[in-house]
């Protein structure tokens, strides 16, 4: 009815089909597209999805449309979409394939990281363009459920260069949360004349001058409002301007209209639309077989559905416009949704859509009835094995409502509210805890209520918010559940840890509490043992925690763990190697953690472990490696929409580089995050940034005041102590001497209870600063024999631009020359600019011209760029970098003839024999 009388030209939507019939022209060209259509309802976005598909000739067509009460079914909209597709599964990757399988419940599988769901769909979508050019055409998105919505978002901002076309249609009224942040065309009313135009194409009476410029005004150039609209109008109305104004909302009066359409038709045939209302798949067959239980004429009712123009009836059903939809659900009572419901429940088979034919069945139930309850629950088990968390909520709310016994009615509402907190519904999972503690829960469910809610108070506002709960859960749940409450305390105490200087209820209560329950004396499991460790080191101080702590970690180290153990304490477990100076235990377990997160999928604990395996390469000396781990967890944060990650990868490599423009950019950026406003470990991560920065760059007096405020919280651990390091270079070189030889007493203290290479080479290092003649010559000397063996390359090259600093001051300048060409070369090998810098300054006062590092003759590769060629020289595939990166092969593919073309090689081989350490690369 919108367009001028062909399906060639919509009224008054020129530069909107432009628009499109743009994208569809670089989709046919190769380059991917997405667009998200943004208007009212009745604006005429479904208008334009058919006109992307009138001229989707030579293109392969997928579609599907949101249905508002099918937004409780996990991946329903992401199967419609898809379902065209699954043929091209098998040339996936297997954890892609398994991932699609088990989403769309092809197959029975461990519970799902939606992310990787996300990177199958890419890679599907990717495989299935492979000949023709894909067009993926979503309407009403704003009803889509929510992993499908969130899946389609993650694709969206993936895709790059595959001929895939992605288009969505959503209702401005609808929540901008999930497809926030993509192109966007938006749809407004039609002008005066084009609104005219379409009003006198439909109204074939005779229609007055006044009823016309009121519909116009009214209507605001909405296309279906002004088609519609005049059906509600008698002819005298029409000819004569009576009758009175409507005051309704613009929606409301199109949805009245479509609602006396409905109740004017035989009552089968608002059975029939009922029918094909309420179940949103639009399942022609399905139609049948509930209509025929409930005694319908469905040939006749289909027939007299068609002719009314509300809905149509090929393979799928299709309405004239969602409005109909809710006008068909107005239009009867309760009772007859009920019955509605119950003949779906009945008809749908159960071995194929357990969920949907309980949902009915749930929807048709009005009281109690354990049955019903225990198959939702059953059915939100399959729902969270297939990572839809918010389908598992509604399925377990709802059974909770029609659970009769109180005691398993407040244990189902608990797992509601866990269910609602791990979708992201704080305040919904709120209710639900409350709910469940007015119920009869036992010792051990008041214990998880009470955990529950420290989680989504840490997650609604900060680690330090939730803490005080975390403790008292730990607390209650430590008689009945020891290795619950263990994983309870190591969160709460991670939380502290993050938090940091809070002037109560911080880590020192929480080390208190571990130490006052039983099982932290004898301290058996390595588990146990890290805690009490931990615990000890905080209350009692390093001396009395560091040993137990050094033997809990060489436990992590050569005992066996289950990979929900290893995601679960390896991450503290890095940090407290970090933390008593274990290098190689660092560097073996922050691996492992790794290559755990990424073997097994997941992606919510990767980008942390990246961050952790980071961190350690940079004090490895391994820049680059650490920069690609950086690239990696950057790109899970562009996936997710955050640049926490890319920030603080930045925030440890980029100091090391003295790099002072992007240093203080992340330095900048995180300090400013309202998420992460307040919490003292950012404080600490963000200043020891700036003392390393300005150490390399010969600025001490920066060094000094950002050293003095990285180490005022010492029970962070972590890289407060490792501020106090700097803090010594600081103050030597600024003549604090008395402030440095304190810092060197605390430093030398930790490495008689560690122990380890790391630390006695640290102690050596930081004691050589503060001593004079023979023997800060011996100590420099110890503490790059010992660095070298801990395998701590930065800390050893720094060591030795120190000793060539001291060695030509004491104008011993041919040993002097010897130390600091080492330095020199490894620094300049690690690509730590700043201190490189330092070196050949050292160099050339010793009369040594060394000249600044040439740059390449190539041009510039991006940090991605660099990433996948690095990769390309690892032997890794292109779906395999693809699975990395979160890219599809075909983007791999045209990151990697960007790098042939930069490098001047041609083949994969080729780039094996390129240095790309000697290549510049930008952000």
């Amino acid at each position: 009815m919108v367009r001028d009388g062909t399906r060639t030209e919509l009224i008054g939507r020129r530069d909107e089909c432009e628009v499109l019939d743009s994208l569809l022209t670089r989709a046919r060209a190769g380059h991917s597209g997405v667009l998200v259509v943004r208007g009212e309802a009745g604006i005429g976005k479904t208008e334009l999805l058919n006109h992307l598909l009138d001229r989707a000739t030579g293109c392969r067509v997928v579609r599907a449309v949101g249905v508002q009460s099918e937004m409780e079914l996990s991946y329903a909209g992401l199967h419609q979409l898809c379902a065209p597709l699954l043929s091209h599964l098998e040339g996936l990757p297997e954890p892609q394939r398994d991932a699609l399988r088990t989403a769309f419940g092809l197959r029975v599988g461990d519970a799902l990281d939606r992310f990787l769901v996300g990177l199958a769909t890419l890679s599907l979508l990717a495989a299935a363009s492979g000949d023709e050019p894909l067009l993926c055409l979503v309407d009403d998105a704003q009803w889509l459920d929510r992993v499908s919505a969130q899946t389609l978002q993650f694709v969206a901002r993936r895709l790059l260069a595959e001929p895939v076309l992605l288009v969505l249609a959503v209702r401005e009224s609808g929540s901008r949360e999930v497809l926030a942040d993509l192109p966007e065309l938006a749809v407004r009313g039609l002008g005066e004349r084009d609104s005219r135009r379409l009003l006198d194409s439909v109204v074939t009476g005779p229609l007055d001058q006044r009823v016309r410029d009121r519909i116009v005004a009214e209507t605001r150039g909405n296309p279906l409002a002004l088609v519609e609209l005049p059906r509600g109008l008698t002819l005298l109305e029409l000819a004569g301007g009576f009758g009175a104004p409507e005051t309704r909302p613009l929606s409301s009066q199109i949805e009245a209209g479509f609602l006396r359409r409905v109740r004017s038709l035989p009552a089968q045939t608002q059975q029939l639309l009922l029918i094909a209302a309420t179940e949103p798949v639009g399942d022609v067959s399905l139609l049948r077989s509930a209509a025929e239980r409930l005694g319908i004429d469905v040939d006749r009712a289909a027939t007299e559905a068609e002719a009314s123009g509300l809905l149509t009836l090929g393979t799928w059903v299709r309405f004239r416009h969602p409005l109909v939809r809710s006008a068909a659900h107005r239009a009867v009572g309760f009772e007859e949704r009920r019955r509605v419901h119950a003949a779906l429940a009945e008809s749908i088979d159960a071995t194929l859509y357990p969920e949907r034919r309980v949902w009915h069945l749930a929807s048709a139930t009005t009281g109690p009835d354990e049955k019903v309850a225990a198959e939702l629950e059953g059915s939100a088990g399959r729902a969270q094995a297939r990572g839809g968390v918010a389908a598992a909520a509604a399925f377990l709310d709802r059974a909770t409502e029609l659970t009769p016994d109180p005691v398993r009615r407040g244990a189902r509402a608990l797992a509601a509210a866990r269910a609602k907190y791990q979708s992201g519904a704080f305040d919904s999972a709120r209710e639900l805890v409350d709910a469940a503690e007015l119920g009869h829960l036992d010792e051990v469910g008041a214990g998880r209520a009470t955990l529950l809610r420290g989680q989504i108070m840490s997650a609604a506002k900060s680690a330090s918010a939730g803490l005080p709960l975390l403790l008292e859960a730990a607390q209650r749940l430590q008689p009945f559940d020891s290795a619950l409450a263990d994983q309870t305390y190591r969160d709460a105490i991670y939380a502290a840890l993050t938090a940091g200087r809070l002037s109560t209820g911080g880590v020192r209560d929480v080390a208190e509490a571990v130490l006052g329950t039983p099982g932290h004396t004898g301290a058996v499991s390595r588990e146990t043992r890290l805690l009490t460790g931990l615990a000890r080191v905080v209350t009692e101080g390093y001396e009395a925690g560091a040993p137990i702590l050094l033997d809990a970690v060489a436990a992590f180290r050569t005992e066996e763990l289950s990979r929900e153990d290893g995601l679960g304490w390896l991450p503290l477990a890095c940090r407290m190697a970090h933390s008593t100076w274990d290098f190689a235990a660092w560097s073996e377990l922050s691996a492992r953690l790794v290559d755990l997160a990424r073997g097994s999928g997941a992606l919510a604990v990767l980008p942390s472990a990246l961050l952790l395996r980071l961190s350690n390469r940079a004090f490895a000396g391994d820049l680059r490696g650490a920069a690609s781990l950086t690239v990696e967890a950057s790109a899970i944060g562009e996936a997710t929409g955050s640049s926490f990650f890319a920030h603080y990868g930045a925030l440890v490599v980029e100091p090391f580089r003295g790099r002072e423009t992007t240093t203080r950019q992340a330095i900048e950026t995180l300090a400013q995050d309202r998420l992460l406003r307040g919490e003292g470990k950012v404080t600490t991560a963000t200043q020891w940034a700036a003392a390393v920065l300005y150490n390399g760059l010969g600025r001490y007096e920066e060094a000094y005041a950002a050293a003095e405020r990285g180490c005022e919280n010492p029970q962070e651990l972590g890289l407060s102590l490792q501020s106090r390091v700097e803090l010594v270079e600081a103050a030597v070189r600024l003549g604090h001497t008395e402030r440095a030889a304190g810092a060197v007493r605390t430093i030398e203290e930790m490495a008689q209870v560690s122990g380890t290479p790391w630390a006695l080479g640290v102690s050596a290092a930081t004691r050589a600063l503060v001593s004079e003649g023979d023997a800060a010559d011996a100590l420099h000397r110890e503490a790059i024999e010992r660095l070298d063996t801990a395998g701590v390359r930065m800390d050893s090259a720094r060591a030795r631009l120190r000793h060539g600093e001291w060695l030509r001051l004491e104008r011993r300048r041919a040993q002097a020359r010897t130390r600091l060409d080492e330095a020199h070369e490894m620094l300049d090998a690690a690509g730590a600019e700043a201190f490189a810098e330092r070196a050949r300054q050292e160099l050339k006062a010793v009369g040594v011209k060394v000249s600044g590092r040439a740059a390449s003759e190539a041009a510039l590769l991006t940090a991605k760029e660099a990433e996948v060629a690095r990769l390309v020289q690892g032997g890794f595939t292109n779906p395999e970098i693809g699975a990395r990166l979160f890219l599809s092969p075909h983007t791999v593919e045209w990151h990697l003839r960007k790098v042939f073309a930069k490098l001047g090689v041609s083949s994969r081989r080729e780039i094996g024999s390129v240095r790309l350490e000697t290549v510049a690369t930008t952000p």
